[in-house]
């Protein structure tokens, strides 16, 4: 047997692996999030089970749709193309007809998939609105699983605003931990950021809430001063998830 064949293998499954994942580990957190807290709040039916995955393989296939838009090379991408849209159209679809009501969705979709298709085109995915658009979608899927479960979507407002909150703000934290770092002009930006969103969930949602984002107040404003790998800001950024998640499920 060829050895170096056989040692080739690996390698050659991991570059396969890599052409069908995307290098956007922060994402995971901003899809499941949502996704959690809705499903959590609504109360679980079996068309959010569907949902989760299209909603996973619909953000897969629009990953590998704004690669192919910036590049101005789609047929690069036609294989990620065609197993994310295989697989999210069935899911989706079953889901509209469990729920048609989810319809009412789709032109807020559409409209800030817009937004980001515009900023593949132009190269310039970084920027702030195209991060607000992204994160506006995750946190509408809290609506999305109340909708499916029958549930008023008064209901879970308030959860909507914490996550907004949240995730906009870990946009503006991890800029600063990363490609940001330094720019004491953008440090202000989020550490102002976070007083107001402290202030906007003590004021208008819950005061029990407060500590969660004084803590989230306390990482945007400690912890850019500290030299950490991107790995280390990506499992304190769990921690913080996870910590939201549960004071968000124990206060609303």
């Amino acid at each position: 047997m060829n050895t170096a064949v056989v040692a080739d293998r690996p390698v050659t499954r991991r570059r396969r692996v890599r052409q069908f994942v995307p290098p956007q580990h922060g994402a995971w957190a901003m899809l499941l999030l949502p996704y959690t807290v809705g499903v959590a709040l609504a109360g679980p039916r079996w068309p959010h089970l569907p949902l989760l995955g299209a909603w996973l393989t619909g953000y897969l296939l629009s990953y590998y749709a704004f690669q192919a838009i910036k590049s101005r090379r789609p047929s690069r991408f036609t294989p990620q193309l065609l197993v994310y849209g295989l697989l999210a159209a069935p899911l989706a679809a079953t889901v509209a007809l469990a729920r048609p009501a989810v319809l009412w969705y789709a032109p807020g979709y559409a409209a800030l998939l817009a937004v980001n298709a515009g900023y593949a085109w132009r190269r310039r995915e970084r920027a702030l609105l195209n991060d607000l658009a992204s994160v506006a979608q995750s946190c509408l899927l809290v609506f999305v699983a109340a909708t499916i479960a029958g549930v008023s979507v008064t209901r879970v407002t308030p959860a909507f605003a914490v996550l907004l909150l949240y995730l906009f703000g870990t946009v503006l934290y991890v800029k600063t931990m990363i490609r940001q770092r330094g720019d004491s002009r953008f440090l202000r930006l989020s550490v102002g950021y976070h007083v107001l969103a402290l202030a906007a969930v003590v004021w208008l949602v819950d005061v029990l809430l407060g500590p969660v984002f004084l803590l989230l107040l306390l990482r945007a404003a400690l912890l850019p001063a500290r030299r950490l790998r991107p790995v280390q800001v990506g499992m304190i950024e769990i921690g913080c998830c996870l910590v939201v998640l549960a004071g968000v499920l124990a206060t609303l």
